[in-house]
């Protein structure tokens, strides 16, 4: 019963790391950058799923939609005012910068929705079910499915679609993508409009299951990251392989171990990986063209 128990949750947590690793993956097979605010946008997404829902009173499917378009928004926002003025004269002072807005918007959050942790209703995290004996809730369920189907839809359409290859073509060559009419600075607002947007799916999905705080997203924005280099950062199926890897390690460690040697563990196994595997489970080298 404590393994079934660890597993199916374990399976549900790593689901949503890769959910959120998806949208480091997003950005940087188009633009070569990744927001590390994403955190931030996760706990974004609850706060705002929260604050729609049980303080004004919305419909939860509104609520839900709403969430999604407020993170998919301040996506956009992160991208013109904490990306493209650095990437656009090849500094990199975007990662600092993207960070630095992360923190912003957290205290933000902290200082409008307060500290204390709120609980977030949700028909699919009420009564669990009953799974070889240990009882799980449906959302547990839910949320491995969402992970996979968002890595399915990513690399399908990267690959078979014409739109998905265009702005696989914008970070391979910028300057021959636009010879060809493609809009760069479409393709890259575009990107972290969707990476958002993922972290606030997996912030409306979790936040039944963990308590919605103004700092809640900070370790998981962490771990998503660890999550993406695991992976493979350019390879979607390899984040979500990664995120479903690591959720175990994290479930089956707390099961046998305790939570103390979690954090411990986990991160000892990412850093074991990544020496014998440098790019991740299924990331290829960078080419280097001459």
């Amino acid at each position: 019963m404590l393994v079934t128990s660890a597993i199916i949750s374990g399976l549900g947590l790593g689901a949503m790391y890769g959910l959120i690793a998806l949208g480091f993956h997003v950005t940087y097979i188009v633009s070569n950058t990744v927001n590390f605010s994403q955190g931030s946008t996760v706990m974004l997404g609850a706060v705002l799923a929260f604050t729609f829902a049980v303080t004004l009173g919305w419909p939860m499917p509104l609520a839900i939609l709403l969430a999604i378009i407020g993170c998919a928004l301040f996506g956009a926002v992160v991208e013109r005012t904490l990306v493209r003025p650095f990437a656009s004269r090849g500094s990199n002072a975007w990662l600092m910068a993207t960070v630095a807005g992360g923190i912003v918007l957290d205290n933000i959050v902290l200082f409008t929705f307060g500290k204390e942790p709120r609980a977030l209703p949700s028909p699919l995290a009420i009564k669990p079910v009953d799974i070889f004996g240990a009882g799980v809730y449906p959302l547990q369920l839910v949320i491995p499915v969402v992970g996979l189907a968002f890595a399915v839809a990513l690399h399908f359409a990267a690959t078979r679609t014409r739109y998905g290859k265009a702005l696989l073509a914008v970070v391979q060559n910028t300057d021959a993508a636009r010879l060809m009419g493609i809009d760069v600075r479409r393709a890259i607002v575009f990107s972290y409009i969707l990476s958002a947007a993922l972290a606030g799916i997996a912030g409306v999905l979790i936040a039944p299951l963990f308590s919605v705080n103004s700092d809640m997203g900070t370790l998981f924005g962490i771990k998503a990251f660890a999550v993406a280099i695991l992976g493979g950062i350019t390879s979607a199926w390899g984040v979500v392989l990664a995120g479903l890897i690591f959720g175990l390690i994290e479930t089956l460690t707390t099961a046998f171990l305790g939570s103390s040697h979690t954090q411990i563990i986990s991160f000892s196994v990412v850093i074991l990986a990544l020496a014998f595997m440098p790019n991740g489970l299924l990331g290829r080298a960078a080419v280097n063209k001459v």
